[in-house]
């Protein structure tokens, strides 16, 4: 054992370097990264671009502390995130992280509040399950109770909605109307907490690692906004993972007539190269923030000079690239794949996503939606045997972390069609990984 201490005792090999989609060991094995780490490394790594840019930076500075001065590159990224961003969305706080994005855009929602004579207003909904960072204030929004339930007594849990799982539910995700029942869920518990007290509504228009990329039915996305207005709360799209082009547009919300009052990035924003995540906030709400004294909240990396030319640098790959369309065409093409894998292996129950954030679901039974035994464990051996054969693949246990079992597949938006090759393969040999340790399991 060594001096740093990470999650878990188990060890993995040391980084030697990262190209493109792949990554090597120091004993010089080649792994396929098939998750863009943790859904981070949207344009690739080493990308030659971003490391000239973080260059030519470094040659200006490396830091300048918001409260002294202003810095090229924060500006320029905030106006590219605000010119990409919905109409209205003009005004953008940088942070370091996911967590932050999510913490710094509940404080301006509560701030604004304040600020408008609406004090009373200070409870987020979010869904179960859902995750949303792991600060203490992000982690009472997430719901999903192997995160939260040690940290219980150490923050103030915020109301839930069930997420829209219509594949679990027994419901039709293409008819609009089952998107409208799972919005009008939402409007019920504004309803029950008091429309007076609620602030906002958290909402991954995709679904991350907790519900393993789970694409809202038809009509909910709408459907929440409505709720939204007739409440007259805030509607606030965690893009923390779809962000950046991952679902084959820039935000997530796109696919949809569902324009968010704040959006959160991180993750493909930075895309691995430096710490670097944003909140985009509508014009009418800071204004009067800061007129009422200033936002009262910050970081001490917030707008780092070189973070924020790494991200403005990604951007610029993502749009010289193609990288939306490349996610948009490379996905359905992944998905196609998965469907095969899921027509060959009858563990996998479900397969899902949109652009290249994608997943399968292991099920001990496709018709009641069983899940298979805890004691399998069958998304860490789906992972691990990808591991052993190339190929990194991100899970998570899809029931509020409890027990069923969904692999994420999110490959670099760089990603070719041979690449997506050699990820069904390795696919299929972790399954049959998984294959031979059932019967024992069971």
């Amino acid at each position: 054992m060594g001096h740093l201490f990470y999650q878990a005792r188990n060890r993995k090999p040391v980084l030697e370097q990262a190209r493109g989609v792949y990554m090597w060991d120091t004993d010089g094995r080649r792994y396929l990264d098939g998750s863009s780490g943790a859904m981070v490394c949207n344009v690739g790594h080493s990308h030659p671009a971003v490391l000239e840019a973080m260059r030519a930076q470094m040659e200006k500075s490396t830091f300048g502390y918001r409260l002294h001065f202003e810095t090229e590159a924060s500006e320029r990224l905030a106006a590219k995130l605000a010119a990409k961003a919905p109409a209205g969305l003009g005004k953008v706080f940088f942070v370091s992280g996911g967590s932050e994005a999510v913490e710094s855009a509940m404080k301006l929602a509560r701030q604004h509040a304040l600020a408008t004579g609406q004090g009373s207003r200070w409870k987020v909904i979010s869904r179960a399950p859902s995750y949303h960072g792991c600060t203490l204030g992000a982690l009472a929004t997430t719901g999903y109770s192997t995160l939260t339930e040690p940290f219980a007594p150490m923050m103030r849990e915020m109301p839930k909605v069930p997420a829209p799982r219509a594949y679990l539910d027994g419901l039709d995700p293409a008819d609009p109307a089952t998107g409208r029942a799972y919005a009008e869920q939402l409007s019920r518990a504004i309803e029950a907490e008091g429309p007076e007290t609620v602030l906002a509504f958290l909402v991954e228009p995709v679904g991350g690692a907790s519900t393993g990329a789970l694409v809202p039915p038809a009509g909910y996305m709408e459907g929440v906004r409505e709720v939204c207005d007739r409440h007259g709360i805030l509607m606030i799209a965690d893009e923390v993972m779809t962000g950046a082009g991952r679902t084959g547009a820039w935000l997530a919300t796109e696919h949809w007539d569902a324009r968010p009052d704040m959006v959160v990035m991180s993750k493909g924003l930075g895309a691995g190269y430096a710490p670097l995540g944003a909140v985009i906030a509508d014009d009418a709400l800071v204004g009067p923030v800061l007129d009422a004294g200033g936002f009262a909240h910050g970081f001490t990396y917030a707008g780092n000079p070189l973070a924020c030319a790494a991200g403005l640098a990604v951007a610029g790959v993502v749009e010289e690239e193609g990288l939306c369309a490349n996610a948009a065409a490379r996905g359905d093409a992944l998905l196609a794949r998965l469907r095969g894998l899921m027509d060959r292996h009858e563990v996998i129950g479900d397969v899902r996503g949109m652009g290249l954030l994608t997943a399968f679901e292991l099920m001990a039974d496709r018709e009641t939606k069983a899940p298979l035994p805890r004691g399998l464990n069958a998304h860490q051996v789906v992972v691990d045997a990808a591991y052993a054969a190339g190929l990194i693949v991100y899970s998570r246990r899809t029931r509020d972390g409890i027990e069923g079992d969904h692999i994420l597949v999110c490959p670099p938006l760089i990603a070719t069609d041979a690449h997506l090759e050699e990820i069904e393969a390795g696919l299929e040999t972790a399954l049959a990984a998984l294959a031979a340790q059932r019967p024992a399991a069971g």
